[in-house]
C-alpha cells in the first residue's frame, strides 16, 4: 500500500510540469495571483516549465504567435442573436432589436466589422481572462460609434473608409490597453457598410450623383491641363507672327517713304525732268500691262474737254461701251 500512496505523490507532483511549445507563452497563477515580479518574470517561454500541482499554481499557456480573429455584429441590421425570420421587414428598422451608427450629419448606417487580433501581454491576458474578447467587441463598438459620429455620410460611403478604420483602430487599441485586456487589435475589416434597407436606392443615386462628378471634374482638368498650354502656345506662335508682319511692314513703309522723299527732294531740284520721267514711266507700265495696244488720234478741234471714245461692239464685246479717260490735254475723258 505504501508504495501505491508513493505513486500517487510521485504522479500529483509531476502534474505541475507543463510543455510550452514554440508559439506560446505560459504564466503561472499561485493561489489566484499572477507569479513574478515584472513582466519578464511572468512570462516563461518555450520548453519544460515547473510548477507545483493545482490548486497551488495553475499553468495558462498563450499563443502570441497566432493572429485570431472575431467578428462585430453589434452595428449591424440582422446580427447573429436575432431570428430573421421573425417578420420584421426589410423596410424598418427596431432600434431595440438591430444596431446601427448615427454619422455626423445624422444619418443612420449598418456597419459589420471582423476584428483581428493576438495577445500581446500573456500575464496581463491570463489575469483578466479569455473574457477579453467580450471587452474587444465592446472597445471597438464603442470607437467606431464615436468616429462615425465625427464624419459625414458621404465620405463614409465613399472615399473615407480608410480614415475611418485607422481612427477605430487607434481609439479601440486605446480602450484594450486601459482595460488591461493584454489584447493588440492588428487590423480591423469592414465587411459592410450600408444605409438602412428602405434608403438604399437613395444613396445609391447620390453615391452614382457623386462618382459621376468626380469623373466630370477628372475630365475637365485633364482637359484643361491639355487645352491651356496648347492655347499658350498658339497664342505665342500668333504674337511671334504679329510682330514679325509688324516689322516688316514697317521696314516697307519706312523704305517707301525714304525713296518718296528721295524723289520729292529731286523733283523739287528738277521738276520739268522729274515729272516727263514719271510720266512715261507710267505710260510704259499702263502699256506694258496692255494686250493690244491702238493709237487715237487727236480731236479736229484741239481740244479734249468732252472727249469720249466709244469702242466697236465686235471690240467691247458683251460689255457696255465706256469713256476713256486721256492723259494731258484740258481735263478729262
Amino acid at each position: 500500500m505504501h508504495w501505491w500512496v508513493a505513486t500517487m505523490a510521485v504522479l500529483y507532483l509531476l502534474s505541475g510540469i507543463t510543455i510550452v511549445r514554440q508559439d506560446e507563452v505560459a504564466v503561472v497563477l499561485r493561489w489566484g495571483r499572477l507569479l513574478g515580479a515584472t513582466p519578464a518574470l511572468q512570462a516563461h517561454g518555450p520548453g519544460l516549465l515547473f510548477a507545483f500541482p493545482r490548486p497551488m499554481d495553475r499553468v495558462v499557456r498563450v499563443q502570441v504567435k497566432r493572429v485570431l480573429e472575431i467578428p462585430v455584429q453589434t452595428l449591424s441590421s440582422t446580427p447573429a442573436n436575432i431570428d430573421e425570420n421573425n417578420g420584421m421587414s426589410p423596410t424598418t428598422l427596431d432600434p431595440l432589436l438591430q444596431g446601427y451608427a448615427i454619422t455626423g450629419d445624422h444619418n443612420v448606417v449598418h456597419v459589420d466589422m471582423v476584428a483581428r487580433y493576438r495577445v500581446r501581454d500573456p500575464a496581463e491576458w491570463a489575469f483578466y481572462g479569455p473574457k477579453s474578447e467580450d471587452v474587444l467587441r465592446v472597445e471597438v463598438t464603442a470607437a467606431m460609434v464615436r468616429s462615425l459620429g465625427e464624419m459625414g455620410v458621404d465620405r463614409v460611403l465613399s472615399d473615407g473608409r480608410k480614415t475611418l478604420i485607422a481612427t477605430v483602430t487607434k481609439r479601440a487599441q486605446a480602450g484594450l490597453d486601459a482595460s488591461h485586456t493584454g489584447l493588440e487589435l492588428s487590423s480591423l475589416e469592414l465587411t459592410r457598410l450600408s444605409p438602412p434597407q428602405a434608403l438604399v436606392s437613395e444613396f445609391d443615386a447620390v453615391q452614382s450623383a457623386f462618382i459621376g462628378a468626380e469623373t466630370a471634374r477628372k475630365y475637365a482638368q485633364a482637359y484643361a491641363e491639355s487645352a491651356i498650354p496648347q492655347a499658350q502656345t498658339e497664342a505665342d506662335s500668333a504674337a511671334q507672327s504679329a510682330r514679325a508682319a509688324g516689322a516688316s511692314e514697317l521696314a516697307d513703309a519706312r523704305g517707301s517713304a525714304e525713296a518718296f522723299l528721295a524723289l520729292n527732294k529731286e523733283y523739287r531740284a528738277n521738276t520739268v525732268v522729274v515729272r516727263e520721267r514719271l510720266y512715261r514711266d507710267a505710260v510704259e507700265r499702263a502699256l506694258g500691262r496692255a494686250g493690244n495696244v491702238r493709237w487715237v488720234p487727236p480731236p479736229t478741234s484741239g481740244s479734249y474737254k468732252g472727249f469720249r471714245i466709244t469702242l466697236p461692239e465686235s471690240e467691247a464685246g458683251s460689255r457696255p461701251a465706256r469713256p476713256v479717260r486721256m492723259a494731258g490735254g484740258d481735263d478729262e475723258q
